[in-house]
């Protein structure tokens, strides 16, 4: 992650509300905690649809949205190359599939959008910690 998406991703975090310990976290666990968050919110959402919480439904997968844009705008093109391009492409379809989600009041979106994250989320814990400290992660797509 640049700079600048470091401060975007912590911006997302804070606008939507997650934890205080964003301004404590390194960029690793900044994008940990963006996923995380962005689980939950997805989870939270299909509560409330389910629920038939309209209200709370839309306002949850808004801030699944904010959250996996923040991620979007983290990636480092140049660092992570091809990687990077790859992922920008599946946070916005990410993001489609939540809007439709929310247009369409169905969950199969949400279900898709969580296991689709859940597997980057896993990817991005198993990084070596090694590589999981900030300006020493050459493996990272999404910098601090």
């Amino acid at each position: 992650m640049n700079s600048r998406g470091y401060g975007h991703a912590a911006q997302a975090y804070q606008q939507v509300g997650l934890h205080s310990e964003v301004h404590e976290a390194n960029p690793h666990q900044l994008i940990r905690l963006l996923m995380e968050g962005a689980l939950s919110r997805i989870a939270l959402a299909r509560a409330a649809m389910g629920r038939g919480d309209t209200a709370r439904k839309g306002q949850l997968i808004g801030k699944a949205i904010d959250i996996i844009e923040g991620l979007r705008i983290s990636l480092d093109a140049e660092q992570g190359g091809e990687l990077a391009a790859n992922l920008e492409l599946l946070y916005a379809y990410m993001n489609r599939r939540l809007l439709e989600a929310n247009l369409r009041n169905q969950p199969e979106p949400l279900d898709e959008v969580s296991t689709l994250l859940g597997e980057i989320k896993d990817a991005w814990d198993a990084i070596p910690l090694e590589f999981r400290q900030a300006g020493t992660d050459a493996a990272a797509v999404q910098r601090g």
